[in-house]
């Protein structure tokens, strides 16, 4: 929004400094970290007061080694990323089809997670939403993205090639509807519920967050750029730089929020956070035709889930072939096998932040292995 200010540089000449995308980035990360340091204190103690951690059980403390007693912190963290991400959003993107899809599915799925926070934590009900009605929410901002996308002229034909890491050109120019549909629904609602899945630590999906959104933003900030993307072999996506302005905001917001989440956190992220940045970061990795790489950027994510898919899948094939349930890990998701084996909480995420590192650098040689 104040990207217009740039029409007045004959006025006051630094104002031309707008036009530049990387500055405008760097003024939604500081805008949203400020607005995150601000508002966390105001949150969290409306939070206490409220009593919204009184007997909340988030269903990660359970008797682990090292685990200290936080029924009484608050969920619904989330909230400070939101807000700073939504506000400078809004300020230092130029709006168009983009902007405006990433920035509905994060406020679907973030209005998705406060409910399910708000009957934990408020009517006491433990269950939360029904697994249905997340379901439901998550289809919703799928459908409707995916609708926005191929109605508005400026997305309509770019969003229907698909791309794949170490190949120079779209393997498929013109995806039919079913399989589009499908490949934003997987990416959508799979990060949704991955990094839900890895909220499960102190600071530890906020942290591995970080990794990926700066990741992102390069892409994005590429993606637009016709001479980076002949030089590199990517798609070039006119627009989606402004999603590097997103994912800047997304960085700034999380930062600020990991300021009360770190060890012993103060707030929990709660689902309010954590199925809003999976939707957020999937729709963001589709529209930069960069769906597949999110697969290795965000390999913590996909580790998790994954270990989730194995630990229930195996238990419930063998408890039927031998009446007796096998477990691969000692418990999933997979930071709390670690916490089983003795690892102090501290050391899971802080091991865990240096391999979300790698992914992320690994996620970013594929630009040039090509």
């Amino acid at each position: 929004m104040l990207s217009f200010l740039a029409n007045f540089e004959n006025q006051f000449g630094p104002l031309r400094l707008l036009r530049y995308l990387t500055v405008r980035t760097m003024l939604a990360t500081v805008t949203a970290a400020v607005i995150g340091f601000v508002l966390g204190p105001m949150l969290i103690r409306r939070f206490r007061a409220l009593k919204f951690g009184q007997g909340y059980a988030d269903g990660r403390t359970g008797g682990l080694v090292g685990q200290f007693d936080k029924k009484h912190t608050p969920p619904m963290g989330g909230l400070i990323i939101f807000i700073a991400v939504f506000v400078s959003a809004v300020l230092w993107a130029e709006p168009n089809v983009w902007v405006f899809v990433s920035l509905f599915v994060y406020a679907a799925l973030t209005y998705a997670g406060w409910r399910d926070d708000y009957l934990k934590v408020v009517r006491q009900n433990s269950d939360g939403i029904s697994s249905w009605e997340k379901i439901g929410w998550q289809s919703f901002a799928a459908l409707a993205a995916l609708g926005v996308l191929l109605w508005h002229p400026a997305s309509a034909e770019k969003i229907r090639e698909l791309w794949v890491p170490f190949v120079k050109h779209a393997v498929i120019g013109q995806m039919p509807w079913w399989l589009l549909l499908g490949l934003i629904y997987f990416w959508i609602v799979g990060f949704s519920n991955a990094i839900n899945l890895t909220d499960g630590l102190d600071g530890l999906a906020g942290g591995c967050t970080v990794t990926v959104a700066l990741v992102f933003g390069i892409m994005a900030y590429l993606a637009d750029n016709i001479r980076a993307t002949d030089y590199l072999g990517i798609s070039h996506i006119p627009g989606t730089g402004e999603l590097a302005v997103i994912c800047g905001a997304l960085i700034g917001g999380t930062l600020a929020f990991l300021w009360y989440n770190a060890h012993p956190a103060e707030v929990f992220m709660g689902d309010t956070g954590s199925l809003a940045l999976g939707g957020l970061i999937g729709v963001m990795a589709f529209m930069i035709h960069q769906p597949f790489t999110l697969v290795i950027v965000g390999g913590v994510f996909v580790l998790e889930a994954l270990s989730v898919i194995v630990q229930v899948g195996c238990f419930k094939l063998t408890k039927r072939r031998t009446g007796v349930g096998r477990r691969v890990f000692l418990m999933a998701p997979l930071h709390h096998h670690f916490q089983k084996l003795g690892w102090p909480e501290t050391k899971v995420v802080l091991r865990f932040w240096i391999v979300s590192l790698l992914c992320a650098l690994a996620g970013l040689g594929t630009l040039k292995l090509r």
